[in-house]
């Protein structure tokens, strides 16, 4: 079980670069949506948003546990996560999706009231639900920019 919970925390090990793991985590999903996950239909979309929530709040907890640390920066399913929900149901061109990659990674990075009191709630909830929150105002105002550009 820790194996596999250190497969999903870490996405198969790319939470294990040296520089900027979380950054490369996003990047990784930006991509996986532009070539692939974009032509998902919404039920399956939520779903597999939905599924990777709940997978990598087991996950981190348990990684997290392994390694004794609150939130690791070696675990990066929640970046995934997060950028994948500030990507939901935008348009697969380089223009949307690097506003929103950006987006997120500002407000995951910088974390404004209200995502900063997310990832204070214990284990891998706090893990997960921060880069959701971050996710979630990176997708409302990436759909703004876009309107304007």
């Amino acid at each position: 079980m820790k194996l596999i919970s250190k497969l999903l925390a870490t996405v198969f090990g790319l939470g294990l670069v040296p520089f900027a793991p979380g950054t490369a985590a996003s990047a990784v999903a930006a991509l996986g949506y532009l070539l692939v996950l974009h032509d998902l239909s919404r039920p399956l979309y939520a779903a597999m948003i939905t599924f990777l929530f709940l997978a990598g709040v087991a996950a981190s907890a348990v990684h997290a546990a392994e390694l004794g640390q609150p939130d690791p920066g070696c675990i990066v399913v929640d970046e995934v996560c997060g950028q994948l929900i500030a990507l939901a149901f935008l348009p697969a061109a380089w223009v949307p999706v690097g506003v929103s990659f950006a987006l997120f990674r500002f407000f995951d990075i910088i974390k404004p009231w209200p995502i900063r009191k997310l990832e204070k709630i214990p284990g891998g909830w706090g893990i997960m639900a921060d880069d959701v929150g971050a996710g979630i105002a990176a997708a409302a105002l990436a759909r703004l920019v876009l309107l304007i550009v």
